[in-house]
């Protein structure tokens, strides 16, 4: 990975940028198959997708992780709670 701190050129920087997205995806990916084992694993137990104690408590996480990064609390929590709602569809049994 290029270091970030040294990138003076504008292609560069894009091309940092285009590989930190890919990075990202590929988390995102990662998120939702162990979201999609949760939600099999809660199936077994016989629990409900939804766990709003749960969901808060990664909100709370997140949030205090931002902070602690110099970022926007509110643009990390609003992200987070749209990534909360693709893994709750990720869970949701296969209909098939």
């Amino acid at each position: 990975m290029t270091d970030i701190t040294h990138v003076n050129d504008l292609g560069e920087c894009r091309s940092a940028i285009e590989a930190i997205d890919r990075g990202i995806i590929e988390l995102l990916r990662d998120r939702l198959v162990l979201a999609k084992r949760s939600g099999e694993l809660k199936h077994a137990k016989g629990l409900p997708v939804l766990d709003p104690q749960r969901e808060a408590q990664v909100i709370r996480i997140v949030v205090a992780n931002a902070r602690d990064a110099g970022l926007d609390e509110e643009s990390v929590r609003g992200i987070f709670w749209h990534i909360l709602g693709m893994s709750r569809r990720a869970q949701q049994p296969d209909k098939g």
